[in-house]
């Protein structure tokens, strides 16, 4: 058997199930000699629209400390502001007004980073996908230098059988 019908043994036994047939023997000689790892996520990061991107500017910027503190700041100002600062307060206290943005601003901010967190979880999958490609052709590479490995070592056995026989016919003439 050659080392390249082995090595498809080899995949066929790492799959453990016949789900290799015939015809998909070519595949798994495109991934024995090319390269298999790739930048999913930049290839993925070209198709994005522009709301997909505006999603994932939002939801980086609204995790991060620089909106925590913005986001206080002003809500110290309105609250400062309407209650010592102006002589006509355009919110009094329970500041009703201030609490129909927030909740306006939360309304409209958690679809969005769930656009962006589906994004995320959709590069995982990609990452993972290629992990996936990439240990596999690992393992089979491998599994086929550990083949060699214990050819190399029975060969070197049955040399040193021979040489040893050797050895005795010569001590013997």
């Amino acid at each position: 058997m050659q080392i390249s019908e082995k090595r498809i043994e080899l995949i066929k036994e790492i799959f453990e199930n016949d789900l290799l047939e015939e015809a998909d023997e070519n595949v798994l000689h495109m991934l024995l000699q090319e390269k298999i790892s790739e930048d999913a996520i930049a290839d993925n990061a070209k198709q994005l629209t522009v709301g997909q991107k505006a999603a994932d500017g939002l939801a980086k910027f609204a995790g991060s400390w620089t909106f925590i503190i913005i986001f206080f700041s002003l809500l110290f100002a309105w609250i400062l502001a309407n209650t010592i600062l102006l002589a006509k307060p355009f919110d009094v206290y329970p500041f009703i007004l201030m609490n129909l943005l927030l909740s306006c601003l939360a309304a409209i901010q958690a679809p969005i980073i769930m656009m962006s967190q589906n994004r995320q979880e959709e590069k995982d999958r990609l990452r993972g996908k290629n992990d996936y490609k990439v240990n596999l052709k690992s393992e089979i590479i491998i599994e086929d230098l550990h083949f060699k490995l214990d050819m190399i070592l029975e060969n070197q056995a049955e040399m040193a059988a021979r040489i040893a026989s050797m050895e005795q016919l010569t001590e013997k003439n």
